[in-house]
């Protein structure tokens, strides 16, 4: 767990309990739904797997205000669902919870993938000035309902 007095967040491990409260957090900002597979069950299997869910908290109000859900598969560490609720943006909690998802592709010694829109300076921004590089004009595709 790591934290921030400045800023009166903290920074730890999901809990199943969080799962309800994480979804709200998700909804206005486009990161997951049930309908995209993002189900608690889901969450299980990849930290069972391997995995890690971070999020981040207000230190007195334990309200959570962003998520890092990072999957792997082996030869990569994927980071997904990576946000901060918008009236918290800003203030540098992005850094802060980017940095401790990379601390854990660190430790797991994988490379890092990320998608993001094209259209998302700040997240692009954010992702650059941490190393990350454009992969290429990928065009990606997915089936969701096999």
């Amino acid at each position: 767990m790591s934290s921030s007095p400045e800023l009166n967040v903290i920074i730890r491990d999901y809990l199943d309990s969080d799962f309800e409260e994480v979804v709200r957090l998700w909804q206005p900002l486009g990161l997951g739904s049930a309908q995209r597979g993002d189900t608690l069950e889901v969450i299980r299997q990849t930290i069972d797997l391997g995995g890690k869910f971070l999020v981040m908290e207000t230190r007195l109000e334990g309200k959570i205000i962003g998520t890092s859900w990072m999957t792997i598969d082996g030869r990569r560490n994927y980071l997904h669902h990576f946000g901060i609720k918008e009236e918290y943006q800003g203030r540098g909690l992005g850094k802060m919870l980017l940095n401790a998802s990379l601390d854990f592709a660190r430790e797991r010694g994988l490379q890092l993938k990320i998608e993001v829109h094209r259209e998302n300076k700040r997240a692009l921004d954010l992702y650059t000035s941490h190393g990350f590089k454009y992969l290429g004009d990928y065009d990606v595709y997915i089936i969701r309902d096999i």
